[in-house]
């Protein structure tokens, strides 16, 4: 079982930026694949970014394209994705979730989401 909680969101002005982190309970986050997704109003949810146990990443290629950054510290068992230079189209709620990359179940635990919201 893993508990996922994440923070860092809030309001900021357009071009600014945000950290947001997802701390994990759990003896073996350091082997799952880590991925942030969002929701915005309306839409459906999206992926942004994900990140497995040696680090590699990947990023949807049409969502906060080059501006964003997944990482992880697998002491602190907590992954962050910095994000830059935010346009309003990036308000939503982001959340953070965990995929055994054994079990073929893909992500199977979520957290409970953090709002970020981008004016203009």
């Amino acid at each position: 079982q893993v508990q996922l909680v994440e923070s860092g969101g809030g309001l900021v002005q357009a071009g600014g930026s945000l950290r947001l982190s997802c701390a994990a309970s759990g003896r073996t986050f350091s082997s799952y694949t880590m991925g942030w997704f969002r929701q915005a109003p309306g839409k459906e949810r999206e992926f942004v970014a994900a990140i497995n146990w040696s680090g590699t990443t990947t990023y949807s290629p049409d969502v906060v394209k080059e501006r964003a950054t997944i990482s992880r510290d697998n002491a602190q068992n907590t992954v962050y994705l910095q994000m830059n230079s935010l346009k309003p189209e990036d308000t939503a709620v982001y959340y953070c979730a965990a995929a055994n990359p054994t079990s073929g179940q893909g992500y199977r635990y979520w957290g409970q989401g953090t709002q970020v919201t981008v004016s203009s």
